[in-house]
């Protein structure tokens, strides 16, 4: 009996033993195999990354890819400006009579600060025949508002998604892939969404329309109505515009553009990649994570190196900004299409 329950206890212990050391040594195995072996499931840092920007720590902004092929970030661009659709270019009152007809007016814009979907996809060429200052400017900036504000959209939501990818630890194949998209989009490597998260992000629709103010002399420029070139955007490998007084041993030409909206989706991206507009976006970071508003006029600062008048530039844009009131722009936000609606029904 008393060898039996010698047996009995020596047993049980043994057991015992083995139980407990197969809980204790278990997770230490898993850890390490997840770590060394487990490669196929995307992981990244991104938890820390949202805590920093909650906490407001400064994001550093990588260099490398800063000056990403032009073929690679505007890749989406260059394929829908070899569209085969046919625009209609429509005359001032043609234009004008739409507009009427929809009830679409700036003063209601600054009111209720909402837009009509009003896509123009072409400057009317009558519009520098307009001897009126104020309805020059009042028909270029209802042409361009819309557009603006449509491509600012489409960035706020790609931006909320990056958040919510940036607060998972591992991302489904479908994410893998946008992610992938927007890497080449914004000229940033593999994994780093710290920088992606700087530079996907929204320019104020008042400096927006300043600048395609001032390139374009208020719609009249022939870059603007040959080449639908709001933002006079160079390139050396797209098809363009050879301006005329160009110097000698310049080869670039001002890009042009199938549609007007092309030529907005072109200028975002420009600000948001290029290493030369660096300071624009670090100063943009900085208004974020203090919860401000992005301040057209604070922005504008940024963007001496856009025009070979350095300063003179930025004085032009601010002049421009706060003598039209750019600013009640701001927080615009566009109605829904026709077309967004019946996909809600």
């Amino acid at each position: 009996m008393k060898n039996k329950s010698f047996d009995i206890i020596s047993r049980f212990f043994l057991s015992s033993f083995i139980l407990i050391s197969f809980f204790y040594v278990a997770p230490i195995v898993i850890n390490f195999n997840d770590k060394n072996f487990i490669n196929k499931e995307f992981t990244n840092n991104s938890k820390n990354i949202l805590n920093r920007a909650l906490n407001k720590d400064e994001l550093i902004e990588e260099d490398s890819k800063a000056n990403a092929d032009e073929r690679d970030l505007l890749y989406d661009i260059l394929e829908e400006n070899n569209s085969e659709i046919n625009l209609v270019r429509y005359t001032t009152s043609e234009i004008d009579s739409l507009f009427k007809e929809v009830n679409y007016n700036l003063k209601d814009v600054r009111d209720k600060k909402l837009v009509k979907p009003i896509d123009i996809g072409l400057l009317p060429n009558e519009i520098k025949n307009i001897g009126n200052t104020k309805k020059r400017k009042d028909m270029f900036i209802k042409i361009v508002l819309p557009l603006i504000v449509k491509e600012n959209n489409k960035i706020r939501v790609d931006r909320k998604r990056l958040f919510t990818i940036l607060n998972k630890n591992s991302n489904t194949d479908i994410e893998k892939k946008w992610l992938e998209k927007k890497y080449k989009q914004y000229g940033v490597k593999q994994n780093d969404l710290s920088t992606l998260k700087i530079r996907m992000d929204e320019i104020p629709v008042s400096l927006a329309i300043a600048q395609a103010a001032k390139e374009t002399g208020w719609g009249t420029s022939r870059f603007a109505l040959k080449g639908n070139a709001l933002f006079g955007q160079w390139t050396w490998s797209g098809e363009g515009l050879k301006p005329k007084n160009a110097d000698e041993g310049k080869d670039h030409k001002v890009m042009k553009f199938h549609s007007l909206q092309l030529s907005v989706r072109a200028y975002l991206r420009n600000l948001n990649t290029h290493s030369t507009y660096r300071d624009l976006r670090k100063a943009r970071t900085e208004l974020r994570n203090q919860n401000k508003p992005l301040d057209s006029l604070i922005l504008s600062k940024y963007l001496d190196k856009y025009a070979e008048t350095g300063s003179q530039y930025i004085e032009v844009l601010q002049k421009i900004i706060e003598q039209n009131n750019l600013k009640d722009f701001d927080e615009a936000r566009l109605l829904p299409s026709s077309k967004d609606l019946e996909s809600l029904i």
